[in-house]
């Protein structure tokens, strides 16, 4: 039997992809496609809801998936740590989210090596650049980045972010200064640079098009079939381990 999955924010670049994926595997069927005007009413009935809607629509498209007994996919920016620590004190025991900042395989592995190298280096900043249509900024990676470099430094002496009161040193998340480019012509596109004695080290990542998601929402999708609980990233279903912290 398949599973039954319902698309918020269906009309938009990424919810396009989601429905395509879903439509085009085997054990999946779409049975919703809802926009910003539809009523959330439509999502009786859906096994999982897809949320990819926007920050300030968010929330409530997670409480009313989880009301309609849903699993929820979140692929929406904006899940700050403080909004991610309210949404696991909230959830029932049987429910479950899985947050994902980006769906892209490589974007995922490239925070994997960002938090690996956050052992051995506290100077380090992040650029990130989208294209001119995205509202939200730092980027939802971006900030999910920075969390968790903080966590590897917390008990490393921390981060060291000179001038960081300066306003063109960019947002600073969790410490670390976050710059954020809006830009024609780019998808995606995201540098975590480390500063050493002598050296740095420069982890970057691409985005050529919205297909660099397709593997991801299938990795999603399937994970959160069995899934309990809370469960922010890809990095566990892609076997890289735990990199959060709950």
């Amino acid at each position: 039997m398949s599973v039954r999955v319902a698309v918020v924010g269906a009309t938009g670049r990424l919810g396009q992809v989601v429905c395509d994926v879903v439509e085009s595997s085997a054990g999946w069927d779409l049975v919703a496609r809802i926009g910003s005007q539809d009523s959330l009413d439509t999502l009786q009935g859906a096994q999982i809801v897809v949320d990819v809607t926007t920050p300030a629509a968010s929330e409530g498209v997670v409480r009313a998936a989880l009301g309609h007994g849903a699993k929820v996919l979140v692929g929406t920016s904006g899940w700050s740590a403080d909004r991610l620590a309210a949404l696991r004190k909230s959830l029932a025991e049987d429910d479950a989210v899985l947050v994902v900042p980006n769906f892209s395989v490589g974007s995922v592995v490239g925070t994997a090596l960002a938090t690996l190298a956050a052992r051995f280096f506290d100077s380090v900043e992040i650029v990130e650049t989208h294209h001119q249509d995205k509202i939200d900024s730092p980027s939802g990676t971006a900030r999910r980045t920075a969390e968790l470099i903080a966590q590897v430094r917390a008990d490393k002496g921390g981060v060291v972010s000179p001038h960081s009161n300066q306003t063109a040193r960019g947002e600073v998340v969790e410490g670390i200064p976050v710059h954020s480019l809006r830009l024609a012509g780019v998808v995606a596109q995201q540098e975590v640079v480390f500063g050493g004695n002598a050296e740095t080290l420069t982890i970057r990542h691409d985005t050529h098009s919205a297909d660099a998601y397709r593997q991801g929402i299938a990795v999603a999708l399937r994970a959160l079939v069995n899934q309990r609980g809370l469960v922010v990233g890809l990095h566990e279903a892609l076997g890289l381990g735990q990199v959060e912290s709950e």
